[in-house]
């Protein structure tokens, strides 16, 4: 039997669908105004008629301003959407991956793995053979460091089909601690530019972002969002479980498999780029979910774009609060997500009656 997308769970509520996807095209235009604001944001101040003028190449603009705008801000920008649109979507096929609201890249231990690879080639890129050269090493090895913890966490807590909710996150809390201990020998490892160059991880940033970066992690990042929104009357048929699933028409099996190489490639890349920002995967889908329900197909890029506007409000805001000074976007991103996480907890211990 082959599922249609009336078929799969979740998607009788049509006015609800429908209102999920007309907000594509708000997000759309709120990503617009957050990037001009952006743009025109910083040290040099530059104004929305110059911007527009400079990007449509009706002005030209004077050599500082050219720099700052194309070689500073535009890719920062860029970059920033990529990240967020990236952590948010990974977020969502977690939870729909696993069935619960809690799954994130970064609490399940998905990122942590993703800097260590990251970690490991900056340190060592320079004294071993087998470590792949130029502006792909890291991305590659932050890649294979999501893949690896992703896959890990659901072989360990799958069980008969069945998904252990506790296991994964008493394992990612392990896989989380692991990968630290294996950081700190790193950072033990490295030299004084290293170290400044480690610095990035702690707390994320966009400070570092280059055309260069964008190039090495945005096509991975476009190739997991892409993936990402192809899933989601899959991920709908798995909210009634895995035989649910394959008695309507999906390869179980295939989709879980796209599912972790989507979540790799996305978590991977993003943590190359941008160190590790947390609590924009778990609080941006669970927010689309409570407003405008569980449906994935409209869930997965609702998330997506919804997390790139929250990361470039958060970059910009990082560079207003303490400026001259630039804030780290983790600490904002935390100040932020880690009260909505503690009320999602909340909520649910009050929905299970605990």
């Amino acid at each position: 039997m082959a599922v249609t997308s009336d078929t799969a769970p979740g998607l009788r509520g049509t006015g609800r669908l429908a209102r999920a996807r007309r907000l594509h095209v708000a997000f759309a235009l709120v990503l617009v105004s957050v990037s001009l604001v952006s743009l025109g944001t910083g040290a040099t101040g530059l104004s929305l008629g110059t911007i527009l003028n400079a990007l449509t190449g009706v002005e030209a603009l004077g050599e500082v301003d050219r720099v700052v705008l194309f070689d500073i801000r535009l890719p920062r920008l860029l970059t920033g959407a990529a990240v967020g649109a990236a952590l948010a979507s990974s977020g969502a096929v977690l939870q729909g991956l696993f069935r619960n609201p809690l799954a994130d890249p970064g609490i399940i231990g998905v990122s942590s793995g993703a800097g260590l690879g990251a970690i490991t080639v900056i340190v060592l890129g320079g004294s071993v053979s087998f470590v792949p050269a130029g502006a792909y090493a890291v991305p590659v090895a932050a890649f294979l460091g999501a893949w690896a913890v992703t896959f890990g966490l659901y072989s360990i807590s799958t069980r008969g089909g069945r998904t252990s909710v506790a296991t994964m996150l008493l394992a990612g809390i392990a896989v989380a601690a692991l990968s630290g201990a294996l950081a700190g020998v790193f950072v033990y490892m490295a030299d004084d530019q290293q170290l400044r160059d480690l610095t990035f991880w702690n707390l994320g940033s966009l400070a570092g972002s280059s055309w260069t970066k964008l190039a090495a992690s945005g096509p991975p990042i476009l190739l997991a969002i892409v993936m990402a929104c192809t899933l989601g009357p899959a991920l709908n048929a798995l909210a009634l479980g895995e035989a649910t699933a394959a008695h309507v028409g999906f390869e179980v099996e295939r989709v879980k498999s796209l599912a972790i190489l989507s979540v790799a490639l996305g978590t991977g890349a993003a943590v190359a780029v941008s160190g590790g920002i947390g609590f924009i995967g778990i609080v941006v889908p669970h927010l689309l979910r409570l407003a405008t329900g569980p449906d994935h197909r409209a869930l997965l890029l609702n998330s997506a774009l919804c997390g790139a506007v929250l990361l470039i409000v958060a970059d910009t805001l990082a560079r207003i609060v303490a400026a001259p000074a630039e804030l780290p976007i983790g600490i904002l991103t935390a100040i932020f997500g880690a009260p909505v996480f503690l009320w999602i907890l909340l909520r649910r211990r009050g929905l299970e009656g605990i």
